[in-house]
């Protein structure tokens, strides 16, 4: 029986010990993948491992009790991140996740970003990347995809409220990035969403461009950001979807690992 917060390197381990034989591994190894809760919930479990990004889980949605149960169970076997989880619920949850501590599990909340992050080891570091912000009303996007990034291994150099409007802040803060070689820069706007183009045409490492929904009427809801990103002339642009920090990060993580290869 797979004990309670056994995870694929506690297997592995313990076949090169010799505790267990293959066939008892490989038994193990298929059950742990999926982890189904009551009717509500199928978590993968091996994520973490196969993509080497942690199980992520979408606060919106799910009743507390449900998010409780999710991360008391993926927690123990590598950690999880609950995402867009507003302040108000992490104070509802907060005396039933601190219980996880007598695991001795690091628990981390980034209340701009709306991350839960849940761990029970260090990231191991593969590279550096890069985020920008047009302006102050999109760090919490980029707070997002920093947090993930660094969770995926990536050392962040970060840099806010540098957006076109005042375009002579921006230099010298793309020379730092390209000082330190970053792999990827991800460049957060919203309004207009001019600057991942800007940055684009300066750089010769790839953008990813987040559109936020910052902004008011015909740049309301972010979607004047996302078409002036997908028709951006400067070459060497990937775009997420708006608000999209966590999925910039998750590529932006993808790049720097590939780089390694």
């Amino acid at each position: 029986m797979q004990e309670y917060g056994e995870n694929m390197r506690d297997i592995l381990q313990q076949v090169r010990d010799g505790k267990i034989s293959l066939k008892e591994a490989e038994k193990k190894l298929k059950t742990m993948q999926i982890m189904e809760l009551a009717d509500f919930a199928k978590l993968d479990t091996g994520r973490d491992v196969r993509t080497g990004f942690p199980e992520a889980v979408f606060a919106e949605g799910k009743e507390d009790r449900e998010l409780i149960k999710i991360i008391k169970s993926c927690a123990p076997g590598g950690g999880v991140l609950v995402t867009r989880l507003i302040p108000e619920r992490y104070g509802a949850i907060k005396p039933y996740i601190d219980e996880l501590e007598s695991l001795n599990l690091e628990i981390e909340y980034n209340s701009r970003a709306r991350i839960l992050v849940v761990k029970d080891r260090e990231t191991e570091k593969i590279g550096k990347i890069g985020i920008i912000t047009a302006g102050t009303c999109d760090i919490p996007v980029a707070e997002e995809a920093r947090v993930v990034a660094e969770e995926a291994g990536c050392q962040v150099i970060f840099s806010y409220d540098v957006g076109v409007a005042g375009i002579h802040r921006l230099f010298s803060q793309v020379g730092k990035m390209l000082e330190e070689e970053v792999k990827t820069i991800i460049v957060v706007a919203g309004m207009e969403g001019a600057l991942p183009s800007v940055v684009a045409g300066l750089v010769d490492v790839p953008v990813i461009g987040v559109p936020t929904s910052v902004g008011y009427g015909v740049g309301e809801g972010g979607f004047a950001a996302l078409n002036a990103m997908l028709q951006s002339c400067a070459p060497g642009i990937a775009v997420v979807n708006i608000d999209n920090g966590f999925g910039a990060a998750v590529f932006a993580a993808t790049l720097v690992r590939s780089s390694l290869k």
